[in-house]
């Protein structure tokens, strides 16, 4: 199992994504001799899960039955324990159009944090590319290098431990883009100048606040980046349902049917336009927005090496 190469059958140390609805799921490491619960009752991995096929629908021991996802970067960003706040999908796909990435690319990250973004850029630059990623906090690079490992991805990326804001991300002009997700980012951009390549480098900072975002544009012109641009990204979901609507009363010619062939004792008609007119009401699919939508989550500042 990878997360950039697909497997057809689950094997004795995978990890997989139980899906019990569009709302509810959750990665399990698959081990032989191993029970995983859920509501539906006990999956045995020796007997429900190792040589399944993924995306088999497995049945639980009540009697309810889940599916068994091979997994992506998007599932994973989805059930991943939370060592620190995560960039999401939203986010992650403007971050990989807008640094230009692409099969081969070399890509600098600080910091890595619980990975969401790093499966999804190391999934992006295979199988030739390569992602130097940079974790300030000692525990969260071991496990980071331990998921990796896991994943199968550890021949695409290098995980390093330290301040990159003092020591640079350990290695100079052959990155073609760099991410700073960090308190300071202003404080990297020497290092992320030094680390790119000679020209046409892009980078790209995530901050949740103006002011850091204005202070970085600043040191970014110091440096001589170009094309600086600031992208805040709001997702809005719309829920499509059935609605009915009253038929406006448009005077005696819209009571006067005999001109459009509606007969109401023919069944074939009780179902036209005609029929609901009869009725005062028209149903239609009509698309809502949700009455709470997701709101701010980050400026995302990109620019060019000049």
């Amino acid at each position: 199992m990878s997360f950039v190469e697909y497997g057809d059958t689950i094997k004795d140390g995978d990890t997989a994504i139980v899906f019990l609805g569009h709302e509810s799921m959750f990665p399990v490491k698959v081990q032989h001799g191993t029970v995983t619960q859920t509501k539906y009752g006990v999956i045995r991995h020796s007997t429900d899960l190792i040589g399944k096929k993924y995306g088999s629908k497995v049945t639980c021991s009540k009697g309810g039955w889940v599916f068994i996802l091979h997994p992506t970067p998007e599932l994973w960003t989805m059930n991943l324990p939370h060592r620190t706040q995560i960039l999401y999908s939203t986010d992650i796909s403007i971050i990989t159009m807008m640094l230009e990435l692409k099969p081969g690319s070399i890509v600098c990250e600080s910091g890595t944090g619980s990975g969401s973004l790093s499966h999804a850029l190391i999934r992006t630059v295979a199988p030739t590319g390569h992602l130097y990623t940079v974790e300030f906090h000692q525990q969260r690079a071991e496990k980071a290098r331990e998921e990796f490992r896991e994943h199968g991805v550890e021949h695409l990326v290098t995980v390093t431990n330290q301040d990159v804001c003092k020591n640079g991300f350990g290695v100079s002009n052959i990155a073609d883009a760099v991410f700073l997700d960090i308190p300071s980012p202003w404080e990297a951009i020497g290092h992320a100048k030094s680390a790119l390549k000679a020209e046409g480098g892009r980078i790209c900072s995530f901050s949740p606040c103006i002011e850091q975002v204005q202070r970085t544009c600043l040191v970014m012109e110091e440096y001589g980046f170009t094309e600086i641009n600031t992208l805040e990204i709001l997702l809005r979901v719309y829920n499509v349902r059935t609605i009915s609507l009253q038929i406006p009363d448009l005077g005696k010619a819209a009571e006067d049917n005999s001109g459009t062939g509606f007969d109401s004792s023919n069944p074939s008609d009780q179902g036209s336009p005609c029929a609901n007119l009869q009725q005062g009401t028209v149903q239609f699919k009509s698309g809502v927005p949700l009455r709470e939508v997701v709101g701010h989550t980050g400026y995302l500042t990109f620019a060019t090496k000049s």
